[in-house]
């Protein structure tokens, strides 16, 4: 049993940890929304782990999406200087005949937003998809060296 909380390594279902987020909802099944479809939701954003380093050249994101289709994610730039990824793991299709034994997958939306530094070059920034990691490069504005200029000392 571990004293760190699940929001860290994703779900778990031991009855013994009180912080699992397999929680029995009676209201599942109703199109009512309920307390099962904001943990679905948080779990699948909070188990969207995203790199970030900064390089000489650029930043550079890269986040884990395994499963998802790059028409499924949204790399959006916002004029504040904001860097948002966001899309949707869908629910695998149940059938009657199968019997789950154990569903650890996340499912959900899913929202990441990172506020870029100020060197930040907004309108040249790229994104890729390969094997389930995106990578999105911000490649950064060259940093001006003062012009230095020698004085002659008269006298």
């Amino acid at each position: 049993m571990s004293i760190i909380p699940s929001f860290f390594g994703g779900r778990r279902s031991s009855i013994f940890d009180p912080f699992s987020l397999d929680i029995w909802d009676p209201f599942k099944d109703f199109s009512i929304s309920s307390s099962s479809d904001v943990s679905r939701e948080t779990s699948a954003l909070v188990n969207t782990r995203v790199d970030w380093k900064e390089t000489p050249e650029a930043h550079v994101f890269k986040a884990d999406l395994p499963g998802i289709k790059k028409e499924e994610v949204k790399v959006e730039v916002e004029d504040d200087r904001i860097l948002q990824i966001s899309g949707e793991r869908n629910v695998e299709k149940e059938d009657k005949n199968d019997t789950w034994h154990r569903v650890e997958r996340s499912s959900g939306k899913f929202t990441r937003r990172f506020r870029l530094p100020e060197n930040a070059k907004m309108d040249q920034v790229k994104a890729a998809m390969e094997n389930g990691v995106l990578t999105i490069t911000v490649p950064k504005e060259e940093v001006k060296k003062p012009d230095v200029k020698s004085i002659d000392i008269s006298g």
